[in-house]
């Protein structure tokens, strides 16, 4: 029951939340390319890569080719802490940007200020406290504890722990803070309940690290936090911050979609009627967006009724209507099966008119609310029986119409 043995069970290397984060970039790329001033995106897409950079410098493989390559003994150490405290600092700037860069600019131009003087201090800081620090032996996976109680890296360690610990508790409450807020999207919300789980993690992260060094100043030995316990944590902290910025943008477009597809599919009974007036197709285009073909089919089905519009019964329409009412349909169900014996009816008058080569009847239909509400009609043409039962009792005089 360790929880970090836990913790390694699902955390297989540093490279899947490299692939996670990686992903999460990609998503977001092309809107950051083609909105490159909206300083939000920027923000979004520094953090991503400041994310992905950590984590490729964090792995061993890279932090011993780091210290062979320079010939520095760790010297990958000021390296990482520099890209940690940068994330840090990025996640400030992105939540601030995204909470109100667009109602307070002023404001949040200030932020951006005094949070990049402040972590761009802390990396020279790293920098100057690693250049007098004496580090000689080579630490792959636990420099942090090896060196906690030496001058200098004492406290290069503990100021980007702590530069850390600050810029993810102050995002994490933003971000709580934020997703209390009402009148968000869904998909926003729970991007922002990643994002918020996510930054949690990284203050475990933060505590697991900081609770080994104190164990080393006051002469125990809790260096397995630091090394079995944080990596997996800042692992999952990783991919659940790349889940958090995916989320928003994966579920609204799939959202898009699926209403979209469910829209062809709702209308399709009334452009299969619309069809049979018109007696062609819209026509087929292989790249043509799900979204296009919607809006033309809504288009098509539009022009066949304003063509069928002449002999449309608008008697026959309120007759219809009473009926439906007087079946026990609810008056939203009425009116679009009306609707839809009105138009059958119309579809055959049309047909009549050809075939006995007669003048069409002399209608002046109102069309606006058919036209407003041809999705609902095309679900009513989907039950063919209660159109049948309705169009049956509108041809009965009043007094004779029995109660459903």
């Amino acid at each position: 029951m360790d929880p970090s043995h836990f913790l390694a069970g699902i955390y297989i290397s540093f490279w899947i939340p490299i692939a996670v984060l990686t992903a999460a970039l990609a998503i977001k790329l092309p809107s950051i390319v083609k909105l490159w001033r909206d300083p939000l995106l920027r923000a979004v897409g520094g953090l991503l890569v400041l994310a992905c950079a950590v984590f490729v410098c964090a792995a061993p493989p890279m932090i011993a080719w780091t210290n062979r390559v320079t010939g520095v003994p760790n010297i990958s150490a000021p390296l990482l802490y520099s890209l940690v405290t940068a994330f840090g600092g990025a996640c400030l700037l992105m939540i601030t940007t995204w909470r109100n860069g667009i109602t307070d600019r002023a404001a949040t131009r200030r932020a951006t200020r005094w949070v990049v003087a402040a972590y761009a201090g802390v990396i020279v800081a790293l920098w100057v406290l690693f250049a007098l620090a004496d580090t000689p032996v080579e630490r792959i996976r636990d420099l942090d504890t090896y060196y906690s109680g030496t001058p200098f890296m004492r406290e290069e360690i503990v100021l980007y722990l702590l530069a850390h610990t600050a810029a993810c508790l102050i995002t994490s409450k933003l971000v709580w803070n934020w997703i209390r807020t009402d009148g968000l999207d869904v998909w926003l919300r729970g991007g922002l309940k990643f994002l918020g789980v996510g930054y949690t993690m990284n203050l475990v992260y933060d505590g697991a690290k900081l609770s080994a060094i104190g164990a080393r100043w006051s002469g125990h030995d809790l260096d397995r936090l630091s090394t079995d316990l944080a990596p997996p944590v800042a692992s999952l902290s990783a991919v659940l911050i790349a889940v958090g910025f995916i989320l928003p943008h994966v579920g609204q477009y799939l959202q898009r979609r699926a209403r979209t597809r469910l829209g062809l599919w709702r209308l399709r009974p009334l452009y299969r009627l619309m069809r049979t007036v018109v007696g062609s197709r819209v026509p087929f285009r292989l790249r043509v967006t799900p979204e296009l073909r919607l809006m033309r089919r809504e288009t098509y089905i539009r022009d066949a009724l304003l063509h069928l519009a002449r002999f449309l019964d608008e008697d026959l329409r309120r007759t219809a209507y009473e009926a439906a009412v007087g079946l026990g349909f609810e008056t939203g169900r009425a009116r679009a099966l009306a609707h839809a014996v009105t138009l059958q009816d119309a579809v055959e008058t049309g047909r009549r008119t050809r075939r006995d080569d007669a003048t069409a009847p002399h209608l002046d239909p109102d069309t606006e609310n058919l036209l407003a509400e041809i999705e609902s009609v095309s679900r009513a043409l989907r039950h063919p029986e209660d159109i049948r039962v309705v169009r049956a009792v509108a041809a009965v005089p009043a007094e004779r119409v029995p109660a459903r």
